[in-house]
């Protein structure tokens, strides 16, 4: 069984990898887009066979645990629903005359590329790995956001870029200082940077440089995560990039860059002497709920409407682990998983409806559920599970994360719960026009499947009636990893 899981998790890598290398010579956009979905099937399969093969031991670069196969199965299923809502997505642009087949040819190499990079964090047992992951899909994604090479996507990626760049400096930064710690007790060497023996190990590390160490860490992933206000590439890249990126950026990586921290404060959590890492994640997260509830009442344009909504939302999530606890490291794993699903669903309606409309302002377009019923009825609900609405998922996650803080910190309890009233209220204010009253804009019907949207909204609607019990009961004991 261990073989079986070696094999998945070497399919999880190689596939995506080796598939890049082919769509990168392939003419053609019909096969290129099919390599790229059967690819991304194969993948997502090979993830969850993760889930009923027993454990791999874990090796100096490979580790298969509880908590990094919850982002493994939920990366790999999202990246294959993409890769659907990528093809007809893209082929409408390779009509329409704003890309070329080399581009497309560059897009979907790149696309695989981003995956293998996620993949290859995800399942790192090595924190100099971790990193170089974590660089690989940011590059692969800041070059899908300005394939366009207009002036705003090229500035777009540019601002990526460097912000990306100097975050993940500032990571490069902790990690050499956690490696320093490490190698008084570890020795010189890869065993100073494997994760499972620097957690074994952790009380003996110097917990001053681990407290240096992890404020360089939070400051250079939390770049990457969104947190404001580190926040500024990510409303340019989601509204110059195409929009298959966007549900990708929102759904997958973000959650990438909140992996590494969650590791890393696990390592801290351990050294009993260093710094609580609960305060400063639980700070950085509720100033990005606020600051991103006011910033939704000023968006014109629907995509960068959206990225608040995910700033917000990874403010939610970086909170709650912040909090930590049984109770609030469940909650926050849950909505982890809700926002992935429902972020990205939107944004597979938001690409068809920026297509038929030829405008991503909000004051053209009107009366979506009268002029396309599909597209504007999966909008609405779209909005009302990411608003946190019952009985959608996110509306129990959010619950939870509050009835738990409330127990313990009423105050913040109370400022999370206004930031998430004033979101929902921009939100529903913004629906409102998008979604009702007498059409506005193109009339042309929609040629795009809606299967990967509806798939996901009921994922979402499933988890906020009913949740398994052997899900619970992972996620339980994932949160218990925690902390």
């Amino acid at each position: 069984m261990s073989q079986l899981a070696f094999d998945a998790v070497g399919a999880v890598l190689l596939v995506p990898l080796a598939t890049a290398a082919l769509l990168a010579i392939l003419p053609g956009y019909r096969l290129t887009a099919r390599l790229n979905v059967i690819a991304s099937l194969a993948t997502f399969l090979a993830a969850l066979s993760l889930l009923v093969t027993e454990r791999p031991q874990p090796s100096p670069y490979v580790l298969v645990d509880d908590l990094n196969v919850v982002f493994i199965v939920l990366n790999t299923f999202i990246g294959f629903t993409t890769s659907i809502f990528s093809a007809s997505y893209i082929a409408h642009e390779l009509q329409s005359g704003q890309l070329t087949p080399a581009y497309l040819r560059f897009y979907h190499a790149m696309y695989q590329i981003m995956l293998f990079g996620m993949n290859l964090a995800f399942v790192s047992n090595n924190i100099g790995l971790i990193w170089v992951a974590v660089e690989i899909a940011t590059l692969s994604t800041v070059l899908m956001v300005g394939i366009y090479r207009t002036h705003a996507a090229l500035e777009a990626a540019w601002k990526y870029f460097i912000l990306g760049s100097v975050g993940i400096a500032l990571a490069l930064f902790g990690t050499i200082l956690v490696y320093m710690a490490a190698r008084p007790v570890l020795g010189e060497g890869q065993d100073a940077m494997v994760w499972t023996l620097l957690i074994q190990r952790a009380s003996g590390f110097d917990p001053a440089l681990l407290n240096v160490a992890f404020i360089f860490l939070v400051l250079g992933y939390g770049t990457k995560v969104g947190l404001a206000p580190l926040h500024a590439w990510l409303p340019d890249a989601h509204a110059e990039g195409p929009t298959p990126i966007s549900a990708v950026l929102s759904g997958l990586l973000l959650n990438v860059a909140l992996y590494a921290l969650l590791r890393f404060k696990i390592l801290l959590a351990a050294n009993p002497a260093a710094i609580a890492p609960g305060p400063l994640l639980s700070t950085m997260g509720l100033v990005s709920v606020v600051f991103a509830a006011f910033m939704l009442y000023r968006r014109q344009d629907i995509k960068r409407l959206f990225a608040y909504s995910s700033i917000e939302h990874m403010g939610i999530i970086v909170f709650a682990f912040g909090m930590g606890g049984p109770l609030a490291n469940f909650a926050g794993l849950l909505h982890m998983v809700m926002h992935s699903l429902t972020k990205s669903a939107i944004f597979y309606a938001v690409g068809h409806i920026t297509q038929i409309k030829g405008t991503q302002r909000i004051s053209r377009i009107r009366g979506l559920t009268a002029s396309h019923p599909a597209l504007g009825w999966g909008l609405v609900i779209g909005v009302v599970a990411i608003a946190g609405l019952p009985p959608l998922g996110i509306f129990m996650s959010e619950f939870l994360v509050l009835s738990s803080t409330f127990v313990r910190q009423p105050l913040l309890a109370i400022v999370l719960a206004l930031g998430i009233l004033l979101a929902l209220a921009a939100l529903l204010l913004r629906l409102t026009t998008i979604a009702f009253g007498a059409p506005r804009g193109s009339m042309k019907p929609a040629e795009a499947s809606d299967v990967p949207m509806f798939t996901h909204l009921a994922l979402v609607l499933i988890a906020g009636v009913y949740l398994p019990a052997p899900f619970v009961v992972w996620f339980q004991h994932v949160a218990q990893l925690l902390g």
